[in-house]
C-alpha cells in the first residue's frame, strides 16, 4: 500500500456516498491549488489525466 492510499481511503469512507460533478471537482482541484500553489504541476498532471481516460493510446 502506497502512503498516499490512506488519503484515498480516507475520501472513499468519508465522502464514498456523494456524488460530485465533474465542475466540482474542477473547482476543489483549483481551490487546492490556490492554497498549495507548489502542487500546481502534480494537480495539471492529475487534472489532465483524468480528462484524457478514455482516449486510445
Amino acid at each position: 500500500m502506497y502512503f498516499t492510499d490512506r488519503g484515498i481511503e480516507e475520501l472513499a469512507d468519508r465522502r464514498g456516498d456523494e456524488t460530485v460533478t465533474v465542475e466540482w471537482l474542477a473547482g476543489r482541484l483549483r481551490d487546492f491549488v490556490d492554497l498549495h500553489p507548489e502542487f500546481e504541476t502534480p494537480m495539471e498532471r492529475f487534472a489532465t489525466w483524468l480528462a484524457r481516460l478514455d482516449d486510445d493510446d
